[in-house]
């Protein structure tokens, strides 16, 4: 594990597109209602996604275990699909916990909700919204961004307002694939750039643990899978510290 420091890279937000004539590559934005369908089509395919992008094994379960999550705890997902990390996250927080679930596709909650009703999940509750228009009932202890981050072209609105619902000295984590560092980054990234605009909407090139180190305390961040992979933290800074 590594403490976050900022990089100098330029920064792009949104969703896939060319390479500009300053050699910069240029993301031209989505709006919710195209990508709300785009995952309502693929809903179905999200654990083929997992192993097509080669994720690592236990990836999911070491994103939760990174929140410290206790029983009776209360923990929110953001983007949280068609349901992938919540056995984890209900596991963590026993029967006596909560967790929120929120996504803007309803495709992808309706394969959520199918799944809480399998395993009896009284403690589970999900919202077809907006992350940034989301406002749980209650203050939290954790928030998860689940493969999401790099999707919302308003990511830093998101961190922000999620950041607002959380207790001081509550943990956000944000799980998500990233080019490798080097050589192989550039390798990869027109092949990146075309797959996910076919699929998952995502921008490769946006640097989340950066916005953590900004706005958050004691931010660091675990790579997998020679860096394709990452898990980064940060806590929610105590009430009158600096920043």
């Amino acid at each position: 594990m590594t403490e976050v420091g900022l990089q100098a890279r330029p920064r792009v937000s949104g969703g896939p597109e060319q390479r500009s004539n300053t050699g910069r590559y240029r993301w031209v934005d989505y709006d919710r209602h195209s990508i709300s369908s785009r995952y309502d089509r693929i809903a179905g395919l999200i654990p083929i996604f997992d192993w097509l992008f080669f994720q690592a094994l236990g990836f999911r379960a070491r994103a939760v275990e990174r929140l410290d999550l206790k029983p009776g705890d209360r923990v929110l997902e953001i983007g949280c699909g068609t349901g992938r990390n919540l056995s984890f996250l209900q596991h963590a927080v026993g029967p006596t916990g909560r967790v929120h679930g929120v996504d803007l596709s309803p495709g992808m909650l309706a394969r959520a909700r199918a799944l809480c009703e399998r395993n009896g999940w009284d403690n589970v509750e999900l919202i077809e919204s907006d992350a940034v228009d989301y406002t749980p009932p209650e203050p939290l202890d954790g928030v998860l961004f689940g493969l999401c981050y790099n999707t919302m072209p308003h990511h830093l609105a998101v961190l922000r307002h999620a950041l607002d619902q959380l207790r001081p000295g509550g943990r956000v984590v944000i799980m998500d694939a990233k080019l490798p560092p080097g050589l192989g980054g550039d390798l990869v990234l027109p092949f990146s750039l075309w797959l996910m605009k076919r699929t998952m909407l995502g921008n490769p090139l946006i640097r989340p643990w950066e916005d953590l180190a900004r706005l958050t305390d004691r931010c660091d961040m675990e790579e997998f899978m020679f860096g394709s992979w990452y898990i980064a933290r940060g806590i929610k800074r105590e009430a009158g510290s600096e920043g």
